[in-house]
């Protein structure tokens, strides 16, 4: 079940978002124990872009009472996405909607960490890439056009030939040193890289195509993968067994979740 402020979601209420996408949202795994990895990190993110997208603050008190009650019908592990919008927003006047709403849906989470991925790199810059908005038709369509070239998501490069990110994630590498490597570009702020980060060294660095194809590993990283290893970039293919590798999925699913 779909609900808006803790209430059915009717037709009406969600068809200005199906018509205008303007919202933003964010995804949490929940885990066995019913804890979700980073939900500060999420309650923090809904208010940083809900003051961007909507001018005004949230309470994150009231997001936490609905995904608790969407998640009563559910066994975890499972994905909670959470999406703000306001159901009077319309095509003509954006600006006239200044009242968001709590959508909250839910769905069933894959093992951890999913099969290796193979990755095609796709021409691509996000409109407003530190916000996670709901206008995901660039993403979906680099996606699309990368699996119908046999790849499993599409791997983005900006005008300036810099990588930056995946279809709905982080990407990451460990170069021949055995550093690891985030990338400096316009890219999500994630909530699983930002983990990584708080409990693993890293540098970060601007990556050529080139130089990501010669790293010794590469991996995506979301809330519903934690981090999963990159098999291929194109036609180069990548190790999916590194020790740094190994190393960054232990230390993700060590770190304790938290309670709603």
């Amino acid at each position: 079940m779909v609900t808006l402020d803790g209430k059915p979601v009717s037709a009406d209420e969600v068809f200005p978002l199906a018509l205008t996408n303007v919202g933003h949202f964010t995804s949490m795994r929940v885990s066995e124990d019913g804890t979700i990895r980073g939900l500060t990190l999420h309650m923090e993110r809904l208010v940083r872009d809900s003051r961007i997208v909507w001018g005004t603050g949230l309470d994150t008190g009231r997001v936490r009472e609905y995904v608790h009650q969407g998640l009563e019908e559910w066994t975890a592990p499972c994905v909670v996405r959470v999406t703000i919008y306001d159901p009077k927003v319309e095509m003509g006047h954006p600006a006239d909607a200044d009242e968001p709403h709590i959508m909250v849906s839910v769905r069933g989470a894959g093992a951890l960490p999913p099969a290796p991925l193979r990755a095609m790199t796709v021409p691509y810059e996000r409109d407003l890439p530190e916000v996670k908005h709901c206008g995901l038709f660039g993403a979906l369509h680099a996606r699309r056009t990368a699996q119908l070239a046999g790849f499993g998501d599409a791997l983005f490069v900006g005008r300036d030939g810099l990588v930056s990110e995946g279809g709905t994630w982080n990407v990451g590498f460990i170069d021949q040193d055995g550093n690891v490597v985030w990338p400096q570009a316009p890219v999500l702020p994630g909530v699983t890289m930002a983990l990584l980060q708080e409990h693993a060294k890293y540098r970060v660095a601007t990556v050529t195509l080139d130089q990501a194809k010669g790293m010794a590993a590469a991996f995506a990283t979301n809330t519903s993968i934690g981090v999963r290893p990159l098999s291929a970039i194109d036609n180069t293919d990548l190790p999916t067994e590194h020790p740094v590798l190994s190393q960054l999925q232990e230390t993700y699913l060590s770190i304790p979740g938290e309670t709603l």
